[in-house]
This record gives C-alpha cells, structure tokens and sequence, in this order.
C-alpha cells in the first residue's frame, strides 16, 4: 500500500489496482470545518455569555441606597434625560418609517397543458421529419440533442405546432399567450381569493413574443383591473426575466402601500419555432417547452400569516458590455432568412463569468461570516504571497437549503452542480423540472420551487436560492424564506406525477 495524489491510498491485489480516498483525513477536516464554522457563526453569542454574567453579578451586588441614588441622579438631570428620550423615539421613529417594506410571496401558480399537447421523442422526430424545411443532417442533429438533453417524454408543445404543416399565426400565438396566463391566473386567484380588482401592480415577462396590445394589457382585459393600476410588460430579456420582473414588483411595492402586485412569467413558443438547417439555432427547438406562472406579492402585514415566503434579497448581474457575452444568445436570421435564436459555443463559460460577479455580489448578503472570513484569508493570501492556490469557493449550501437552477438544460445544471459543489439532492428538483417540463424559459425556477413543496421538503425558516440566465447576457438571483411549514398549492403541476420522480437519468 502507497500513497498517491490527493490523499488517497493505492491498494494493489495482484493485478487489481483501485484507488480509496483516506476517509480519516476527509471525515477529520469535516469536522473541523464545522467545529470552525460553528464557533465563527456563534462568536458574538459565546462573547455575550461572560458578558452578561458579569453584568448579573454586579447587578446583584447592588443595594436599595444605590437604586435611590440612581433615581436622584435622574432627577437632578431631568432635562438631559427628557432630551434623550425625545431622541430615541424620534430615532426609532425614524427607522420604521423609512425601512424597506417586507414583500411576502402570498402564493403563485404554474401552468399545466392538457394532455393532448404532450410531445413525446417519437412524435418530436416524426412531425419534424415531415416538415420539409429541414434536411437530413439537421433531423439527425435535432435526435442526438433531443436524446442528450435530460428531457422526458411528457414535455408540451403548443397546439399550433401539433399541426402539419404547423400553424405559426399571429392568431395561434395569441392562442398559447392566452392558455398560459389566464390559465395561470385563474388557478391563482381562486387559491388566494384576492379580488383582481385590488391588483395595484401588474409585470409581465414574455422574451420573444410582444403583440400589439401588450400580454399586460390582455391580462388587464381580461380581469378587468381597475383603471390606475401600474402595469408593465418586459420583452427581449431572456430566461432571467422572472427574477427581473420580482426585482420590479418588489420596487413597486416600496412605493405603494397596502397593495398587491402580480408577476406573470411564460415564453411564447408558436411563432418562434426554428425551421433551418443551421445547428447553433436548432438547439432551442430541442429545449423549449411550454410553461408559465403567476405570483401575487404583498406589502400588507396583515397577509404574513398566509403567506409562503418573505422576500429576502433580489441580485442582478448585467455581462451586456462584452461583445461575447451580448451576442451569446442571438435573435436572428440564418442564410436563407429563417428567424430563430442562436447559441453560442461560448455561453456555459459566459454564464460562468455572470454567475462569478452574481455571487459576489450575493455572497457577502448570504453566506455565514465563517465562509467569508476563509475567502477572504485566501484572496489576501494568494495576492500578497502570490501562491499558487486555488479560489476558494464558498459553500452556500451553509447559506441555503434549497437550490432552484434554471432548468435551461443538462449542460446548465452540471455546471452548476460541479462549481458550486452541490448534490444530487440539491439539484433534484432543477433536473426533474427539465425531465417532466423541458427548458420552459422564466417560469422554470417556479416549477422546481413546486416541486420541492410537492415533496414536503420545505419547513419554516428554509432559505431558496433561486438562480436564472437569460440572454444579454444576465444573470439573475432571488433569495425568499419559507415563514412556515409550505405544502404544495391547490393544483400543482406536479400532483398527479410526483410520486413517480426522482426517476433515474441515463446520459
């Protein structure tokens, strides 16, 4: 038996060779990073214990004479203690009026297609087969993605593309537009019993699809909301846009008391099907799938009660100004004039730039001193003595409980999954959202969300990071936490299929 790298120790049994990691040494750091984390976490507290036993004590010794003298001593110098106190009340007054406002995440509601929009693999090759737009190659190209993917075989495509030759209208997008938000809104309002009517804030997402009226508006149609609400509806922003549409509610609600804000995110699928042959476009095709949800966000205290969630932070991180990082994801038209959107081989590193400056960002807000006093020590270290160590990562599975990735692909999740260093566990929910929905663009991060209630995982005091990329290119996170014990809402898309996941994956 000898050593080898990392640790490990080489066992050699006439010609087997296998390598073993030295489980003392990993289970002994285990523990003494968390001896160190707990100490570091719970410094203040164990600094307070001595600190209030010595202040008991020399309480105690005190005798009735010396609380007269402290009364006296009051008295004498009433006008100073008047002044104080008038200074502490306006102080605190102060504070309050001018603190953030909490925004709980009263409930929200995630779109589920009938059964009749189900696109099986099979079905996927066959329509695509007989659409005479795409060549040999590219049908081939569509199967190896399609099969590599981590898609199953529930995913839903609009109606218009069940159709041969598929119905890509104005009217057939209008269509799934309509099936998705109101099908969304419907279940939400029904679940919360809130009045449209008391609706004082309304932000739509929809990245490639932007009719004249607006989404927001049909919504306002619709449930006929009152005439002052302040609506909005964002377009072009990518799989990110849901996190950017809460950061805006959430900046609404600072300004307007007492109200509630709606936030609808979906992607339009019908008129943004690809039909060339060039590979970077016909990616999408492959991962797109239908899909949207509905929030209802309060700044009414009266509503904690009821409540899932208090918002706890919202970070957004903008790569625009490199040229890379801005055309990564591309709206374009291929050579023959196809309109379709382009990948770039470049994106998995772009997102891993714009999820290093989103963390940074974050982590300072999130992660428990203990985490940033070690990344600290090695930043200052490999600068000052310029040694060859590796970053540090931080372990933000010390500052989270629970991990909704965007569900954008395979390829999105392991990344995430390796730099973060999380598990199986972490990231169950991220990839049996691919698995049973497909990429369903901003919505996605809700889905998972509803997954991990639909398992009973959620408790009181649980934190979720919810973290999306989208197009620009962006990277976008929402932290919210669980302000009780959170069962899965009243026809949850996952109700009728939960108990058959996790499932098993073969890549």
């Amino acid at each position: 038996m000898e050593p080898v790298n990392g640790g490990s120790v080489q066992i050699q049994n006439g010609n087997e060779s296998r390598k073993l990691p030295n489980f003392s040494q990993s289970v002994n750091m285990k523990y003494v990073k968390l001896g160190y984390h707990y100490l570091i976490t719970n410094l203040f507290k164990l600094c307070l214990v001595p600190l209030m036993a010595v202040l008991i004590t020399e309480i105690s010794r005190l005798t009735p004479d010396d609380f007269h003298q402290i009364w006296l001593h009051l008295q004498y110098n009433l006008v100073a203690f008047i002044l104080l106190s008038a200074l502490a009340v306006f102080g605190t007054t102060v504070f309050v009026m001018t603190r953030p406002r909490s925004v709980y995440l009263v409930d929200y509601s995630c779109y589920l297609p009938q059964a009749s929009l189900q696109v099986p693999y099979k079905k996927f090759m066959d329509h695509s087969a007989l659409i005479e737009d795409f060549n040999e190659s590219s049908l081939e190209f569509q199967r190896k993605i399609l099969e590599r993917s981590g898609l199953g075989e529930e995913t839903y495509l609009p109606e218009g593309l069940h159709c041969v030759p598929p119905r890509t209208t104005m009217a057939a997008a209008r269509e799934e537009a309509e099936q998705v938000m109101f099908g969304c809104l419907d279940k939400l309002f029904e679940n919360t019993k809130v009045n449209p009517r008391d609706i004082g804030v309304l932000v739509v997402n929809c990245s490639l699809f932007n009719p004249t009226p607006s989404l927001s508006a049909m919504i306002v149609n619709k449930y006929k909301l009152r005439g002052n609400v302040k609506s909005f509806n964002l377009g072009g922003m990518g799989c990110s846009a849901g996190v950017i549409s809460i950061d805006l509610a959430k900046d609404m609600l600072q300004v307007h008391r007492n109200t509630y804000a709606v936030v609808v995110s979906t992607e339009n699928i019908t008129q943004n099907w690809y039909f060339g042959n060039k590979k970077a476009m016909l990616i999408p095709n492959c991962l797109f799938r239908v899909g949207g949800t509905a929030l209802l966000l309060s700044n009414k205290g009266s509503d904690r009660r009821r409540s899932k969630y208090k918002m706890v932070h919202t970070v957004r991180t903008h790569k625009g100004a490199d040229e890379k990082a801005f055309n990564c994801v591309y709206q374009e038209q291929d050579d023959n004039s196809k309109t379709g959107v382009s990948l770039s081989k470049d994106l998995m590193a772009i997102a891993g730039e714009a999820l290093k400056a989103n963390i940074t960002t974050l982590g300072p807000l999130v992660l428990p001193i203990s985490e940033q006093i070690l990344f600290f020590v090695t930043l200052v270290w490999k600068k000052v003595f310029n040694a060859k160590l590796k970053p540090y990562i931080p372990d933000f599975k010390l500052a989270f409980d629970h991990f909704c990735i965007h569900a954008g692909g395979r390829a999105v999740i392991d990344e995430l999954e390796k730099n973060l260093q999380l598990s199986q566990t972490n990231v169950e929910a991220s990839r049996m959202t691919l698995h049973r929905f497909g990429n369903t663009s901003s919505s996605s991060i809700w889905y998972e969300l509803a997954y991990i209630e639909a398992k009973g995982r959620m408790k009181k005091g649980n934190r979720v990071w919810q973290i999306a990329f989208g197009s620009g290119f962006k990277c976008n996170s929402a932290v919210w936490v669980a302000l009780h014990n959170v069962k899965p809402s009243v026809s949850s898309p996952w109700e009728h299929c939960i108990d058959r996941y996790p499932v098993k994956l073969d890549f």
